[in-house]
């Protein structure tokens, strides 16, 4: 396998930093790397430059910097570093570390590098004199044979025994005070980085800024307001960046000046241009707390991804992130610039999840019948190490428990529920327990025993508001049954057979989702399975058979299960070859997959863990020895952790696991863990899931002008394209009930909540049917994916059209474009052929209904100026055809442009462009007049044009919209963003 970089030291060059190889184990010279300051690539350094470097700045990663990756946001990138690491377990001698402390870099200039690196330097050596004996980072004295420290030297690390844990640097003496930072002057020199606060407070706009962002004037707008002498103020205060630092002098200013960090990654351009930059300082923060939760794993010659009955065999020119599961690689994404440019030694592979490691050995029992006495167990890293470079250990086992988070619909509790038209499903995760002999002898026998947890394979969603909220099921049951089938053939694929342990409760507000649970994995089974293999259903109701904290009675489902769970059997590796495989894998699921899983799933290990001592000669009961107490201790560290990284608390019931007694104690922690979550449900995880979709690459960095207006981020469980498409398909089955109509057009737009209005909240997305003798606006059903309502307005009752600026709201930058905000009104004069029909289970009909006309106050002002209706009362084929009712009051269907782009999808045109709003909504009005006029309708025509039959007017204008933007919305929005944002 190719040999990885282990350690880099990174430089703060005039042109880029420099990432200088330290220790060398491959065969082959990996070269050094430099990026470019404002570029996303990276290209090889000149032979020789590292002569050069002695004098820069410079910061010691323990691995791959980049986390493997670059971190591209706001138009410039971040170079993300390990920066600290500990020794968790290690497998046949290969060490595998978590990941504790991360740094970000900017690529921005070299004076922003360099305050990154000395802030660094700084922070890491005051924490490394604080810390404790048993938080000192674990390293392999023959991996680390030296280090740099920031004076460019280098240190013999030689001496490091691996019981004698060092960290990167030696240890520093307290902090003076004037080594603390003010906060108050990092605001002052770099506001744009905190945002609007900074921008309000610490800028001579002052408030100004915002209260005119509010009301919805442009950047450009805002942008004005800047004098020449505030300009001058802050490009002397760029220049000056330029000079500071060691490596300070006219070449470091003339390269400030040559490569500029372009203008909004540090707040410079009004905030309201650039969203990512308004939370670039969150997101960093969030970036850096995710990676310190010790959540993340890596190893640098092990597999830590694969099963042990599924790792590849080692090709000596094939790179570790050439071989490991991309299901389980988590900076794949952030590190796709060093793979794309072929730099594959600097490309670490890195997992969510967990790894634990428990040694323990054995005495010998003096009667045959009798449990085996576990004489002593180990759980400090190190001494397992230790034992396992002993000789001695022929009586000692290891226990090595490792559960890989999957990268596939990643994200938080009641933000990712269920599952996605790809199959995959929230909270997936795969837990592999590994026994061996701590020497891990070629000769012995190696044991893997594999299960996997994931939500219910279903479309729904929770609230996060409730404190108990109720599942509600979304989809048709054939769109369902397609994701559920996709789902379990993609488990079959990967472990074979497939025996679903269901905990939910039986009865109240769970029992609904379990039913259909249940329904779906019957009809699999009836259709044949999944490449013949039929998985087998089993509904446990946890919460009623251990009533009273008597969770013991899991015993129950392990007497139900254990024939099928012996026929699945177990991995086992003899002499270094595979003598027997697993056949299948328990699915154990619950609501949130986390309290009640973790109970049973440690229930099932503890199961294998006899059977396999058994093989060995060896009689325990875990059960009730206390000296195997550490095996739950194993356990439940694994829940805790799974739960940490789903739900933001440790694992509930965590006390049973840890010690099988359940009291009142354990009952009060767990109420604290409740409220806890619903605490982090509420105000943390919105923003923490836009941010974990965004470091995977699922979503754009459009993700945060999404998250600024609602505050949340959508979820891509389903492509929002194919769901258009079958509701467009069924919609225009429905409705359209004259076949001899053609279908000319359709499309997806927002939609006033009452009728007949143009500014009444929710907007709701609807559909519009355009055939050649009528238009249909059909209020559609997105969970049930059926037709709520209708109505059909004959195109001889339209008496013109109007497109133009449409604003709703004031409250975000993107809400005022108004080259975003655009939209049509329709008016029309009810005739005989109109009618409107509602789906009350069985659709009633209403021809030609008086809709109340409910103008609200903007459009009242218009009709009487004759801006908004045609002032003849008729329109051009409603005078000629003679169809429309007399008398009838006149009305309109305003329609909104969805969002052109989005952070998952784009709307393409036939070349492959975008299309913008404004073309979205020019293409609907054309179509609509050429199938009211034919082709004397067509752009240029006379008759097209004559009588103003579509006008470019604006709907509701910019200063319309922040008259009718008031204070109290005004305000919760801002509310919103201090509790989210």
């Amino acid at each position: 396998m190719s040999g990885l970089v282990r350690r880099v030291v990174i430089f703060a060059a005039v042109d880029g930093l420099i990432l200088q190889p330290h220790d060398q184990r491959s065969q082959r010279t990996v070269p050094e790397l430099q990026i470019r300051y404002t570029t996303n690539g990276s290209a090889t350094v000149r032979a020789g430059l590292h002569s050069d470097l002695a004098h820069l700045a410079s910061l010691e990663a323990h691995g791959i910097p980049l986390l493997q990756g670059l971190l591209n946001v706001s138009s410039t990138s971040y170079l993300v570093s390990i920066l600290r690491r500990q020794q968790v377990a290690q497998i046949r001698g290969n060490p595998v570390y978590v990941i504790t402390s991360i740094a970000l870099i900017p690529l921005s200039s070299q004076s922003e590098a360099q305050q990154a690196i000395e802030k660094t330097n700084k922070e890491t050596k005051g924490s490394s004199s604080r810390q404790t004996s048993d938080e000192k980072i674990d390293y392999d004295s023959s991996a680390d044979e030296g280090s740099y420290h920031s004076d460019g030297q280098i240190t013999d690390d030689s001496h490091r025994g691996s019981k004698s844990l060092s960290p990167p640097y030696e240890t520093a003496r307290r902090k003076s005070q004037e080594d603390i930072d003010s906060v108050a002057q990092d605001v002052i020199h770099k506001r744009g980085q905190y945002g609007r606060f900074a921008e309000r407070w610490f800028s001579t706009k002052g408030w100004t800024t915002e209260r005119r962002r509010v009301q919805g004037m442009s950047a450009d707008d805002v942008g004005k307001q800047e004098t020449d002498q505030t300009r001058e103020r802050r490009s002397s205060a760029q220049v000056g960046d330029g000079h500071q630092g060691p490596s300070g002098g006219p070449g470091q200013a003339a390269a400030a000046v040559a490569n500029p960090a372009p203008k909004n990654i540090l707040g410079e351009a009004p905030p309201q241009k650039d969203v990512g930059s308004t939370l670039l300082p969150k997101l960093l923060q969030t970036t850096k707390i995710l990676f310190a939760s010790r959540s993340f794993f890596f190893s640098y010659d092990f597999d830590i991804t694969r099963r042990l009955g599924d790792r590849k065999t080692k090709a000596p020119n094939l790179s570790l992130h050439q071989t490991v599961d991309p299901l389980f690689f988590w900076n794949q994404h952030l590190a796709a610039p060093f793979i794309e440019n072929g730099d594959h030694a600097y490309v670490l592979p890195v997992m969510q999840g967990f790894v634990g490691q428990r040694a323990f050995s054995i005495s010998a029992s003096p009667s045959k019948d009798a449990a085996t006495v576990i004489a002593k167990a180990e759980e400090d890293a190190s001494d397992i190490v230790d034992l396992q470079k002993r000789s001695e250990t022929d009586s000692s086992f290891l226990l090595t428990l490792i559960s890989r988070r999957s990268v596939k619909r990643p994200g938080l509790r009641y933000l990712r529920r269920g599952v996605d038209e790809a199959g995959n499903t929230a909270n997936s995760v795969e837990t592999e327990q590994i026994l061996s002999r701590a020497s891990w002898s070629p000769s012995g026998n190696v044991y893997s025993f594999t299960q996997y947890r994931g939500s219910i394979p279903l479309f729904f969603s929770q609230s996060p508001y409730a404190f108990k909220p109720v599942p509600v099921t979304q989809h048709s049951f054939n769109t369902n049954h397609a994701a559920f089938e996709c789902h379990f053939s993609n488990l079959v694929s990967r472990y074979g057979d497939i025996q679903i342990a269901l905990l939910v409760n039986k009865h109240g507000g769970e029992a609904e989702i379990g039913q259909q649970y249940e329904e779906h994995t019957k009809r699999l089974v009836a259709e044949g399975g999944v490449g013949g293999i039929q998985p087998a259903f089993e509904w446990f109701d946890f919460h009623a058979v251990c009533r009273g904290m008597r969770f013991e009675n899991v015993a129950i489902l392990m007497d139900t299960l254990g024939e099928r769970l012996d026929r699945l059997g177990v991995t086992v590796e003899a002499g270094g070859h595979l003598s027997d495989r697993q056949k299948g894998v328990l699915r154990t699921n619950c609501m949130d997959c986390l309290d009640r899983t973790n109970v049973v799933q440690s229930a099932c290990g503890s199961r294998a863990l006899e059977k396999q001592l058994e093989e060995e000669g060896v009689k325990v009961d875990l059960q009730t020895d206390a000296t195997t107490q550490w095996f739950n201790t194993l356990w439940a560290d694994n829940g805790d952790a799974i739960s940490k990284q789903y739900s933001s608390t440790a694992a509930l019931k965590g006390d049973y696991t840890r010690t099988r007694k359940r009291n009142y104690r354990g009952a009060l922690n767990d109420f604290r863990l409740t409220l806890s979550r619903y605490y982090n449900n509420l105000v943390n995880d919105y923003f923490s899931q836009a941010a974990i979709d965004y470091l995977l690459g699922t979503v754009t960095e459009q993700v945060f002008e999404e998250f600024e207006a609602n505050m949340m981020s959508n979820d891509p469980a389903i492509s929002m394209h194919t769901v258009r498409a079958n509701a467009i398909e069924t919609s225009s089955k429905i409705v359209v009930a004259d076949q001899s109509e053609d279908l000319v057009g359709a499309w997806t737009l927002m939609s006033p909540f009452e009728p007949n209005t143009v500014r009444t909240f929710p907007f709701e997305e609807i559909i519009l049917l355009l055939t050649d003798a009528a238009l249909y606006a059909v209020r559609f059903d997105w969970n049930s994916e059926k037709v709520s309502s209708f109505e059909r307005v004959d195109l001889c009752s339209v008496t013109g059209i109007m497109h133009g600026t449409y604003i709703t709201s004031t409250l975000t930058a993107t809400q005022t474009d108004e080259s975003k905000n655009v939209g049509l009104v329709i008016k029309y004069r009810p005739g005989k052929e109109d009618i409107a029909r509602v789906n009350t289970r069985s659709l009633s009909t209403a021809v030609c209904q008086d809709f109340k006309f409910d103008r609200d106050a903007n459009f009242a002002r218009t009709t009487a100026t004759g801006n908004l209706f045609n002032p003849s009362g008729m329109g051009l084929l409603a005078r000629s055809s003679g169809k429309t009712a007399k008398g009838q009051d006149p009305k309109i269907l305003a329609f909104k442009a969805l969002p052109a782009r989005s952070s998952f999808a784009t709307i393409k045109a036939g070349t492959g462009g975008t299309i913008s709003e404004k073309q979205l909504v020019s293409d609907i009005c054309d179509n609509i007049r050429r199938a009211a006029y034919g082709e004397e309708g067509t752009a240029g025509s006379d008759t097209g044009l004559r009588g103003g039959f579509v006008e470019n007017r604006e709907i509701v204008s910019l200063k319309e919209a922040r008259r009718g933007t008031g204070y109290l919305e005004q305000w919760g929005h801002e509310l919103k963003k201090l509790v989210w944002a």
